[in-house]
Order: C-alpha cells, then structure tokens, then sequence
C-alpha cells in the first residue's frame, strides 16, 4: 500500500499558508516519527498532517519551535479534531520538542488506538497496532517495515512515503470508527477516554520522583532478611527432621533451595506435609499451624520483591529527569483500569518502607487522595437499596453496621476483627464470592457462612436483587455495561466446566469496577483542567488513587481542589448516593501521614 501524495515542508515560509487550510478542515490527522521511544532522550523527527485534501510531512530537523508555533493552537484547541493512532506517545514529543499541548481543549482528540480498544470490548485476541487495526476496519495491508529503520539522517523516499500513509491512513479508519462507535453505544466512552490522554501525557512526562538513598537502604535491609530467613528455615526443617537430601562434590549437605517448589514440598514432605503443590494459598492455610510455612512465605514475599523491584526500579530513573516514568496502559483491563508497567506502580507494596521511598523535591509536598469504599458506593447507587444509601447518608461506618447485622450484635459491641470480616463479606460479594469462599475467609463451617450471607441479603434486599440481575445478564446477554457505557463482551470457555459461575462472578463485578474506572478518568481530566497554571502536576494514578506533587505553599489548596474534582467525577455517574474523598498531605506516598 502506498500514500497519497504528500509534501515535504522544510521551511518557515510554508507554516502560515498551511496553518490556515488546517483551520478550514473538520478533522486533521497527525502522527510522529521519532529516534526513539523516550520523549527526554530521543528527537522529534517529522511531524505528519493529512486532511481530506493534502497530506504534509514537516521536517523537524530543519524547522524549530519557534518556527513551528503558529500550529500550537490547532494542536490544542477542540477543532478541527485531531485524529491520532495511541496520541499519548505523539502527544509526549509534540509537548516535550515542541511545546505543543495535543488535546489541551475537550473534545479535540480522536484516539484510533483506544477507539479499537473499545470496541474490542475486552477480547484478548484482538491486536491494537497501527497495522492489526488498520487490516481489521479497513481491509488493507499497511507495511511497518520502515518504522525499525533508521531516523536520524537523510531520509529515504520509502521512509518520508511510509510516514504519510501512517498519517493519511487514520482518516478512513476514524470514519470507520466513529460509526462502529455509535452502532455500539460507545461514543460517551470512547470521549471519555479520549479527554483523558492530555493529562495522562502530563503524568507520564512529570515521573515519580525517588529517595534512591532511602531505597538502597530498604534493598539492603531486604536481603539481611532475606538471608535471616533461609538460616532460620534450614534450622526449623532440621529440628523437625527434614535432613537435606543432596550432597555437594566434597560431601556437605546442600541447603534447600527456596525458590525451587519442588524442593521445598520435598522438605515440607519430610516432615509429614504432603502437598500437591506449593502454591501461596496452599501455604497459607498452613501458615497458623506451621511457624516454619510461615516463615516460607515471608521468604517468597521478600524474594519476589526483591526481583520484582529491587536493583531493577532503580535502572528505571530516567538519566535525564532523574526520575522514574511508568509506562500507563490507560485501558489495562476490560473494566477500563488503568495499568502502569516499567515500573508497576499499582504492585509496589501498600507498607510505609517501600512508599516512603517515592517522596516530594525538596520545596513540594504530595497530595494523594482516594476515594472512601467507592465500589460499595457504587452499588449503592446502581442497587438502590434503601439500607445501603441511609448509611453512606448519615456517614455510618458501613463495615461495622454489616457486620453488626451479621453478628446480631449493637454496633458498639463490634470487634474490630468481626468489622474485617464483614468487610471481607461487602467487597467479597461484590467480586462473587460464596459460601466456601467466605468460610474459608472465616475459618468458619461453610453452613455457617451460608447463614451469614443470608443474614446480609436480607438487611440489603436491593443489593442481593441486583447481583442476581447482574449475574443474570452476563449469561442471557453475554455482556456488561458501565454507567459511561463502556462494553465487555463476555467470551467464556465452552470447554471450562466452572465457566458458567465464572461468568455469573464476573458478571456482577463488571459494572461496578468499570464504572469506578470512569469516574476516575473523568476526574483525572477535570483535575488536570482545575490545576492548570498552579505549581501542581498529577505524578501518579493507581485505581481509585491520584497523587498529586505541588508546591508547599498551595498544598492544602490542592488538596481542597483535589477533593473537590474527585466528587464532581463521581457525581456525574452516581446520582444518588453521598461520595467521599480522603485526602493526606505528606512529604512521601504514605496516606495518614
């Protein structure tokens, strides 16, 4: 496949006349070619346009910033729309090289990255690359042969032809698209998503800043625990009788491997545990008995971090910021979450000594906030149930009044650990669990637990109407839907027996996190539009969590503005019920602090 003719503009004089035909058109498409994959340390190389009547490729080496401003304000404003195949990574050079903010205006984006995302509503075998979505809406073949080729000098006639097509190509993919979008009820969504990539490139380029020494300190720590742990293990397996059965070449006794399963259930043999596997959960329901299983998973814990994170998030910082820049998948799941990978933020452990490490520059504080049980709002809300939405409205402590019914007991009279069982119960149910699985949660017979999840469906009616529906749903229908609209298609194993539980569990669950990914990204969006010309940039997004790193001086104000975006998202998606926001100011990423 080849482009339409396209012209190659290197100089200044052309920028004006084209600036204003870009202005003339309903909707421009753009794309980048870059010297590689990091907006600090790689160039911006071309800059591609295309409308319905021309595609241009401007030459970033030959004209600067300054030269190329007067196309700033189409790149930001909300028309002509910009169409964009995964606009975060365009829109990180446009802003990093060339001062240029891509979606600043809502509305002004067209994401046919996300917008195949969508679409696909959660199949794990559709691809999202240029090429996989081009072939699959158009028909065609594009050849990407010439994106691995070399960047940095003279540029070919394959090269400048393969960087208008890419360009030239979103503009019937986006019609396409949009209409696909509207056949399935998606365009709330797919706006959503698309308002949310101007303050997700901010993020991305703000980065995380760092204590490398406070980190150096914890890795430190972590392998003298480490190593406490393998002698006091190789001691409890020898008091125990689980002598070592390999030898070394001089005849010494090997000690166990611990991260070898099938040494350690082995050991654990030896000693009269047969298992048939070692998997965690196994281990745990050990762990109370056997101090030595115990330790086992404190090991595992402990080796898992240290190869998860360790030396490997240190290598991460960014030689140029100095910080780290997670990579954000602003559609990580099928429910909308968004994910972060090199490093994974949302699996850096919830304790104070890994969080302290991620800390403000001196001068700053962090803001971090995050929403007070806002999937057992949700359901408040979606549910209707009467005795759900009087206790978020009085502000009870809901888990103590659960648990209360659960137990028949005065509220007062709740122990903090009956209080964990039930909201071990409200967020269980939420996700399917059952009988077994709560009595497992309990420790308790599972006729046991089958009674107190009949007791909680009867101070909750409306709740226990509405699982059932949603699991309903999931199987007549095959799909869910979120309060923006946002679709997963269920596809479940036909070969899988459990399949059909499967479905009804996801079934119930699906609406609820999806739509706390919605409100999330709304919020994100109209947090990132309150903060703007404020020392304040949003530096993390986890969940149902946003961080945000601003200037000492303003950091209450932000936390004010914070709270208060936070409940505005919400409130476009849950009429009904009272949301709440929780906010801490703090040197490091530790909440109460």
């Amino acid at each position: 496949m080849t482009s339409k003719s396209y012209r190659l503009i290197d100089s200044r004089a052309e920028i004006g006349p084209l600036t204003e035909r870009l202005w003339a058109a309903p909707v421009v498409a753009i794309d980048t070619e870059t010297t590689g994959l990091d907006p600090y340390q790689g160039r911006l190389r071309l800059l591609q346009l295309a409308t319905a009547e021309e595609t241009v490729i401007i030459d970033c080496f030959s004209l600067t910033r300054e030269h190329l401003a007067p196309l700033a304000a189409i790149i930001a404003s909300s028309r002509p729309v910009k169409v964009a195949h995964n606009a975060r990574f365009d829109g990180k050079f446009l802003r990093q090289h060339l001062g240029m903010e891509l979606g600043k205006e809502v509305g002004g984006l067209f994401d046919t990255y996300l917008a195949s995302l969508l679409l696909s509503a959660g199949s794990v075998t559709d691809r999202h690359g240029l090429e996989p979505v081009v072939a699959r809406y158009l028909g065609q073949a594009l050849d990407k042969q010439a994106q691995r080729s070399d960047w940095t000098g003279e540029l070919s006639e394959e090269q400048l032809d393969y960087a208008a097509t890419d360009a030239s190509i979103l503009l019937p993919l986006q019609a396409v698209q949009q209409e696909r979008l509207s056949q399935s009820d998606l365009l709330v969504t797919a706006a959503l998503e698309f308002d949310c990539i101007h303050p997700l490139v901010g993020l991305e380029l703000n980065g995380v800043h760092v204590d490398v020494v406070r980190w150096r300190h914890l890795i430190a720590t972590m392998r003298e625990e480490s190593a406490r742990l393998e002698t006091l293990i190789e001691s409890e397996l020898a008091e125990l009788g689980a002598a070592r059965s390999q030898l070394d070449l001089f005849g010494h006794p090997e000690p166990i491997n611990l991260d070898s399963p099938a040494q350690v259930r082995q050991a654990l043999a030896r000693i009269g545990i047969e298992l048939e596997d070692t998997r965690e959960w196994r281990l745990q329901r050990l762990a109370p008995q056997y101090p030595v299983v115990a330790n086992i998973l404190r090991h595992r814990h402990l080796a898992r971090n240290l190869s998860t994170y360790g030396e490997n998030l240190l290598e991460m910082i960014n030689p140029v910021t100095g910080r780290l820049h997670p990579d954000y998948r602003q559609i990580g799941t099928p429910t909308g979450r968004i994910t972060s990978n090199s490093p994974s933020l949302q699996q850096i452990p919830h304790t104070e000594d890994y969080r302290a490490c991620f800390t403000a520059p001196a001068g700053c504080k962090l803001v971090i906030a995050d929403y007070s049980q806002i999937e057992m709002r949700i359901l408040a809300d979606f549910s209707r149930d009467e005795a759900l939405l009087a206790a978020f409205d009085r502000g009870a402590d809901l888990h103590r009044q659960t648990a209360a019914e659960m137990f028949d007991l005065p509220l007062d009279q709740v122990t903090q650990r009956q209080r964990e069982y039930a909201k071990g119960l409200n967020y269980g149910l939420i996700y399917g669990m059952g009988a077994e699985g709560l009595a497992s949660r309990l420790d308790s017979s599972v006729a046991e637990a089958a009674s107190l999840i009949e007791r909680y469906f009867a101070a909750y009616p409306g709740v226990a109407r509405w699982l059932d529906a949603a699991a309903e749903r999931a199987v007549t229908e095959g799909r869910s839907r979120t309060a923006s609209g946002r679709l997963w298609v269920f596809r479940p194993d036909p070969a899988d027996p459990e399949g059909l539980s499967a479905l009804r569990r996801v079934g119930k669950n699906a609406p609820i996190q999806g739509t706390a990914s919605d409100i999330f990204k709304r919020s994100i969006r109209l947090l990132a539009d309150e903060l703007a010309g404020r020392d304040a940039r949003i530096v993390n997004a986890i969940h149902d969590e946003l961080v945000i790193e601003a200037a000492s001086p303003i950091a209450t104000e932000v936390g004010e503005i914070l709270a208060r975006t936070m409940v505005a998202g919400a409130r476009e998606f849950l009429p009904r019920v009272e949301v709440e926001v929780d906010v801490t100011i703090a040197d490091a990423w530790i909440k109460g602090g």
